[in-house]
């Protein structure tokens, strides 16, 4: 492109850019901002978006890795299987290479890892012995597990997380072939993860684990019931939908062999897409409105370098009249927007390193592997070369332009005539227009959003949350009997009941917004969901003190007593839809509930609560008396206290400590905040959207303002001569809002049409708004044309004051 081109040529063409750019500084800044967000935006938000739904699962071949669920919907209960479903589609599937699986509830257990500090509480995850094998997951440090110890019995072994090691170990590889002791149990150590799988962060992306063990697949683990989630990897060659047909073709001939076996059935779908799958509508709505951005990005650069070259033809002329070559004077103008284009990049690059970083950081958000967040430098690259292809085909217009009658003509041209032609003006306002219409869109998105999250915040808990913080309770060893058991407990809450500032404490195996699962109920002579005897509710082991604590109210009967024990008959308390349920909505107070083949009465009748998400309305429960049933293994403490948590914190530990230094305490968390982390994905959406819609409206802003400050500069000849001809100050300042006006309000209903086709496509995001909510429409559009008429009214009064005499005077 550049034949003969010497250093020292070069040399001069980068000192006469860097004095163009000294010359024209405040512009030159301006045009860096605006390209550093842009670039800095996409690149954010593709890079969060890369791990998720672009970039492959840390496994080997993860595209033949799927997953198998009971059903596609409902609680954990309800999409788990038994461990015989794995063990028979293992043995007659003809699409699967392998299978296999872990426990799904493993947040209900806990364990107590017991030495030389104080007790911490770790999270194990039970997987069935070939888990890594499936997957093609290699321990960093030591071994696999062993048949052996996949059996039921078998020797106790686990594996640690490469993040637990490192922070408990500080990487010592000396720690494998030792034995560690947890809830009394020895357990050897027999490997370490890799960095490159955390099963957290893909699995179960709002918990923690520390290590795996084994589950074993067994007639014994079978009898847990619905408890496994289940991976395969298809053979070579075979798709999903061959696996979902041999599986229906599997579970037919089973339940035609075994008519009364339960929980037999599968859904198949890619691991990716199960993963994914429900972040792809937020995280795509995110990715376009990146794009947008990066286009009015483009627009706004566009703009303001057009605007430029109109006020450097005369300079473009002069130099080609004196001498220099139009390749010499491309090559400048050329050298001029790269370091636009650098400095642009090098502000997006700190930009998208800040977001990564924040986001990657971010803890407890349900989001999968979002801590293996960084700068995706394909994203960068696309990012910054979009902007530089702008910039040079825009920044060297001056130099395109010229030929020889041009110079002439831009030579004779002056004062009045250096006003840019109207086609180059009517195709800056198309500019400006196209700019608002995209960032119309993106407010509307944001305000429809932002109006969902606060209804979704606004929801009816059904219980307070403020003031009660939770602690997992787990004692680390057996009992003898039941009683045993509950006077363990009893002990812990009347101990911290007894704490200054305690106003009430309770006990439950499962607080709202976190862990859950579902049984089958019934009532005699009672049918349900097509003639079944049963319906499926969500069963919660409770104190006396539980419903006083998060402040439940009860509407009919009596609450859970101390008193309700063993030895007096079985009783439970229902919520409202429960009640409904039960006897299909008649009374169902003193009459009996069917737990298995218990039956227990129905003593009261408590307030419907959120208890799996707050955008699900409340479920069939069950509230049973912790002192009536044995199955938990660990418990949550809830405490309403007029304390800080912090403080609280200290008080309730020393109280535990007192009665058994085994428990670990340091762990605790407000329901406020669990509360706030299950809104937390759609919170993140809000929050990058918005930015997004501010960013967008002020590109908008200073995409008007720059084109009328340009017009209004250009124009002055002219409207000195209005004024001296009589038009005022008022009717000049009337005429360049109206300008400003016309641009936005076109712009508007372009961007109106471009909402209501792309809000339509968000209606799975929305809660309790409509995608053609008025008021949505309304309120964005009047924010933009506010936002439009300011960025007009400025350089509109400075033409309003134009000294008509100091015009004339020049001209």
């Amino acid at each position: 492109m550049f034949p003969h081109l010497s250093l020292n040529s070069l040399a001069q063409d980068i000192r006469y850019a860097a004095r163009a750019v000294r010359k024209d500084l405040g512009l030159f800044l301006f045009a860096i901002a605006i390209v550093g967000l842009g670039v800095g935006a996409c690149t954010a938000i593709f890079s969060v978006l890369n791990p998720l739904m672009l970039r492959s699962l840390p496994f080997e071949e993860p595209e033949r890795l799927a997953w198998i669920a009971k059903s596609r919907e409902g609680g954990m209960s309800a999409i788990t299987s038994r461990t015989s479903n794995l063990r028979d589609f293992r043995e007659l599937n003809q699409t699967f290479e392998s299978m296999t699986g872990y426990f799904a509830f493993f947040e209900h257990q806990t364990y107590n890892l017991v030495g030389n500090d104080s007790p911490e509480r770790l999270v194990g995850v039970a997987v069935a012995q070939n888990f890594l094998d499936v997957l093609g997951v290699q321990p960093a440090v030591g071994r696999n597990f062993n048949v052996e110890e996949g059996q039921f019995g078998g020797p106790r072994a686990v594996i640690f997380s490469h993040a637990f090691w490192s922070r408990h170990y500080a990487g010592d590889s000396s720690i494998v072939g030792t034995t560690i002791g947890l809830n009394n149990e020895a357990y050897e150590v027999i490997g370490v993860l890799p960095a490159s799988f955390d099963f957290a962060s893909i699995f179960a992306p709002h918990t923690r684990v520390d290590f795996l063990e084994i589950m074993p697949i067994s007639d014994e683990t079978d009898r847990w019931g619905n408890t496994l989630s289940m991976i395969g990897r298809l053979a070579p060659g075979a798709t999903v939908a061959q696996a979902q047909a041999d599986l229906e073709r599997i579970v037919a001939g089973l339940q035609e062999e075994q008519p009364d076996r339960w929980g037999l059935e599968a859904a198949v779908s890619g691991l990716q897409e199960q993963i994914a799958g429900p972040f792809r509508s937020a995280l795509l709505l995110l990715a376009m409105a990146a794009f947008a951005v990066m286009l009015i990005v483009c627009v706004n650069l566009s703009n303001l370098l057009l605007a430029k070259a109109s006020r450097r033809s005369r300079e473009m002329a002069l130099r080609s009249a004196l001498g220099a070559s139009r390749t010499r004077l491309i090559r400048q103008m050329l050298f001029e927007s790269l370091l636009l284009s650098l400095g642009g990049t090098l502000v997006g690059i700190v930009i998208a390193f800040s977001v990564t970083r924040f986001v990657s950081g971010l803890s407890g958000l349900r989001v999968p592997l979002l801590q293996t967040v960084s700068i995706d430098a394909q994203a960068l690259l696309f990012s910054a070369g979009l902007a530089a292809f702008v910039g040079v085909l825009v920044g060297i217009v001056p130099a395109l332009q010229l030929s020889s009658g041009s110079n002439a003509e831009a030579l004779r041209s002056g004062g009045r005539s250096m006003s840019a032609s109207r086609k180059s003006t009517r195709f800056r306002e198309v500019l400006v227009m196209t700019e608002v219409a995209l960032a119309c869109v993106l407010l509307v998105l944001g305000g429809l959003l932002l109006r969902s999250f606060q209804n979704v915040m606004d929801v009816d808990l059904g219980f307070q949350p403020e003031e009660v913080v939770a602690w997992n309770l787990s004692a680390g060893r057996s009992f003898e009997n039941l009683e045993e058991q509950v006077g363990y407990f009893r002990q812990i809450t009347e101990s911290v009941e007894a704490i200054p500032g305690v106003l009430s404490a309770g006990l439950i195996d499962a607080i709202p917004m976190g862990k859950n699962r579902t049984w089958a109920f019934g009532a005699p002579g009672q049918t349900y969901n097509d003639e079944k005897g049963f319906f499926i509710a969500y069963p919660h082991l409770v104190d006396s003190g539980y419903f006083e604590t998060l402040d439940i109210p009860l509407l009919a009967g009596r609450s859970i007593a101390p008193e309700d024990d063993e030895s007096r008959g079985a009783v439970v308390v229902l919520n409202e839809t429960a009640a409904r349920i039960v006897y299909h909505g008649e009374d169902s107070l003193g009459r009996q509930l069917l737990i298995g083949e218990t039956e227990a009465e129905i003593i009261g009748i408590v307030r419907d609560i959120r208890h799996r998400s707050l955008e699900i309305s409340p479920e069939p429960q069950v509230y049973i008396p912790i002192s009536q049933m044995d199955a938990y293994s660990n418990l949550d403490l809830v405490v309403r206290s007029s304390v800080e948590a912090s403080i609280l914190a200290g008080s309730v530990s020393a109280a535990i400590h007192a009665l058994d230094p085994k428990v670990p305490t340091r762990e605790y968390t407000t329901l406020s905040g669990i509360i706030d982390r299950s809104a937390s994905p759609r919170k993140l959406t809000v929050q990058l959207l918005v930015a997004f819609a501010a960013a967008a409206l002020l590109l908008a802003a200073l995409g008007i303002y720059g084109v009328l400050s340009y017009s209004v500069a250009e124009r002055i000849p002219e409207i000195g001569i209005r004024m001296a001809l009589g038009e005022t100050a008022a009717g000049i300042l009337r005429r360049v809002v109206g300008q400003t006006m016309t641009l936005a309000a076109i712009g508007l209903g372009i961007g109106a049409l471009g909402s209501i086709l792309t809000s339509r496509w968000i209606t799975s995001l929305l809660f309790n708004v409509e995608p053609a909510d008025p008021w949505t429409f309304s309120l964005m559009a009047l924010l933009l044309l506010s936002v439009a008429g300011l960025a007009g009214f400025i350089p509109a009064l400075r033409a309003s004051r134009t000294d008509v005499a100091s015009v004339l005077r020049s001209d």
